[in-house]
């Protein structure tokens, strides 16, 4: 699936308004606590504990954190869970919220995230947990069998947009479950618009579908990333998908629509369903 060619030329420039926005030349004083950029030869001195610099900073750390696999490090009940802590934490309260019969997660990789989701569910007595995974590795489905949390889970292995795993997932649905996706598997264009596609209807009023790693446009110029990720990503998915699904809005469960760069993998990935 080819990206719009339209949507191309919307991802270069809200990029590049992003760039003009935090990048330059910085320059921290901790002793009169301000932080300078130099943009186009000019300096702009600004109040170092203030949210625009919160902001600039925050969207360096994340650069500088993914190009050195900073989300490898955590783990979750033993399993690794390759997420940033302030991402799950949102997670955890948009969860709380909705609280959900069921929680379909695509991308199981190394088992940690829907541990985490099983724990949730575990501590709310209430909900269950089906992950989905176009190969789980046996030491990963061994782990996740023995786990104390493992008669929370169910795993399916196959592609997330193939008939028949949707149809697997539809059946594991009861009627009247209140249901929460996440989208976690392949993060390219294509691949994430058929999920949102294919998992949305399963989404009830006033739960989320979850589209994870939007920032990978913000990643496409740092050791480790990929040039095509400036438009070939999550986000870019998103918003095709909203233009024509007007029952979702992006909506985070933790904070207004207006504040700035966030510490975040998941920009443009909260979809709430509304109607």
């Amino acid at each position: 699936m080819q990206l719009p060619y339209e949507l191309y030329s919307q991802g270069v420039a809200d990029y590049k308004n992003l760039q003009s926005a935090s990048a330059g030349k910085c320059t921290i004083d901790a002793d009169h606590r301000t932080l300078t950029v130099v943009r186009n030869g000019v300096p702009v001195v600004l109040p170092l504990y203030s949210p625009a610099v919160f902001d600039a900073i925050s969207r360096h750390w994340v650069r500088v954190g993914w190009s050195l696999g900073h989300y490898g490090r955590f783990k979750w009940m033993g399993l690794h869970v390759l997420q940033l802590p302030e991402d799950l934490m949102r997670l955890q309260e948009a969860i709380f919220r909705v609280q959900p019969d069921l929680i379909v997660e695509t991308g199981i990789c190394h088992g940690g995230s829907i541990v985490f989701l099983a724990s949730l569910c575990k501590i709310l007595n209430k909900g269950r947990v089906v992950g989905i995974d176009i190969h789980i590795m046996p030491q990963v489905r061994r782990a996740l069998q023995s786990h104390p949390l493992g008669s929370w889970l169910t795993t399916i292995e196959g592609d997330s947009t193939s008939p028949q795993v949707i149809e697997r997932v539809r059946n594991l649905r009861r009627q009247d479950d209140k249901v929460l996706v996440i989208l976690d598997s392949a993060h390219d264009y294509a691949h994430v618009l058929k999920e949102l596609e294919a998992y949305s209807s399963l989404v009830t009023l006033g739960s989320y579908l979850i589209a994870e790693d939007g920032i990978m446009y913000d990643l496409h110029d740092v050791p480790g990333g990929d040039p095509t990720w400036l438009v070939d990503n999550p986000a870019s998915a998103v918003s095709v998908f909203l233009a024509s699904h007007p029952e979702f809005i992006l909506a985070r469960p933790d904070a207004p629509a207006d504040r700035g760069v966030e510490v975040t993998y998941w920009p443009a990935g909260w979809l709430r369903r509304v109607r």
